[in-house]
């Protein structure tokens, strides 16, 4: 599992970095946007604040920073349906870790916890955890990447659902896109760092495509917030990101067979089919 892991040694937990995402299963580009709106003069720092949570595992209060309601304004949405944000890229604020214990969650799930889960994560992360660095005014890249990788070893300790194992999964990959799209131009050495984070962004989109196709036959829908007809859809970008074309292809087949799905992902789908047959033409 190469990079899923890498850095979480320095929160105490070197002991988990080679965990296998899905080992226990069997056990147990881009929408074009309307017309251009006027760019805010709002600040990252003015569209987000300190919200108090609970931790389900220790019990601790602790604020953490999360974006306003309503404030942070939509523009555009990769194929894979990665959003994106004027001004704030809201996906840095989507893991709620716990200061305190190390239990981390995308905040679709922070809340939901047995108390089986909780033992598991006091004895697997807890026990070890030595603390997440101090927030700034805002969250970083390179934080919110650690963030999300802490929240994937809590969903393998935790023995969490495939689809949340590969829902975080897909939002890590999406940070490390981010992370590449927003590079400073004085970056040392800056295209080899591109390349490092697309290839670490691929190792993600693998895991979340096998998370799904883990999930898919055994969870009912909706699937993350998705009906069947989006997570189908999604499947076969992330197939297509994968060079998996024939598996791409079976995947919007599926989409625009659909009796169920409507015009709008119907319409994605028949994109998505063009972009694959061109890009299997250059391959060919």
């Amino acid at each position: 599992m190469g990079n899923l892991f890498s850095g979480l040694a320095a929160l105490g937990l070197g002991k988990l970095t080679n965990m296998d995402v899905y080992e226990n299963e069997e056990k147990k580009e881009s929408k074009k946007p309307s017309a251009p709106e006027k760019i805010s003069e709002l600040t990252e720092v003015e569209l987000i604040f300190d919200k108090s949570y609970t931790c389900p595992v220790c019990d601790k209060e602790f604020k953490t920073k999360a974006v306003k309601t309503g404030k942070a304004k939509l523009i555009a949405a990769d194929s894979d349906l990665r959003p994106k944000y004027q001004v704030v890229d809201s996906l840095k604020y989507d893991v709620i870790a716990c200061p305190n214990c190390g239990y981390a969650a995308l905040n679709r799930y922070f809340n939901y916890m047995t108390s089986a889960q909780a033992r598991l994560i006091k004895q697997n992360i807890s026990s070890t955890f030595k603390g997440l660095a101090p927030e700034g005014d805002i969250v970083t890249y390179d934080a919110a990447i650690m963030k999300h990788k802490l929240a994937l070893a809590n969903t393998v300790v935790k023995r969490a659902k495939a689809s949340e194992k590969a829902y975080t999964c897909l939002k890590t990959a999406w940070l490390l896109r981010g992370k590449a799209e927003n590079l400073p131009e004085d970056t040392k050495n800056i295209d080899q760092v591109r390349s490092e984070l697309t290839e670490e962004e691929q190792e993600f989109i693998e895991n979340a495509y096998n998370g799904f196709l883990e999930a898919f036959p055994k969870e009912m829908f909706p699937m993350c917030g998705m009906d069947e007809n989006t997570v189908c859809y999604l499947m076969a970008d992330l197939a297509r990101r994968l060079f998996k074309y024939e598996d791409a292809g079976r995947w919007v087949a599926r989409v625009l067979a659909s009796r169920s799905a409507n015009e709008r992902i119907k319409a994605k789908a028949r994109e998505l089919k063009e972009q694959i047959a061109e890009e299997m033409k250059k391959e060919g």
